[in-house]
């Protein structure tokens, strides 16, 4: 069953957060994960809802999500995710449909 990240996320620091991006998509390769959505916020049409962007990133498992979150490499860009922008990350699992 898959399973979703969706981190919502505000700016800092746009030159560490770029920096951060780019360091991030080897993190996901050993977990055979693959972004899905990278976007900026352009109305919030019901509720609240402060950041600014939103990235979802796909996942084979709810377990896969798990290891690559501990994983050294993902635990290596944590204080430079910090220094680049407030994230706030959650992870969903499919439903199933029967």
């Amino acid at each position: 069953m898959a399973a979703y990240i969706i981190g919502s996320v505000t700016v800092k620091d746009a030159k560490k957060w770029a920096e951060y991006r780019d360091k991030v998509s080897a993190t996901l390769v050993p977990w055979g994960a693959e972004l899905v959505f990278r976007g900026v916020r352009v109305a919030v049409l019901n509720g609240k809802h402060d950041h600014t962007d939103n990235v979802v990133i796909r996942f084979p498992t709810t377990a896969s999500v798990a290891e690559w979150y501990r994983s050294p490499a993902y635990q290596a860009l944590i204080p430079l995710r910090d220094q680049a922008a407030d994230v706030d990350l959650v992870s969903y699992e499919t439903e199933t449909t029967d």
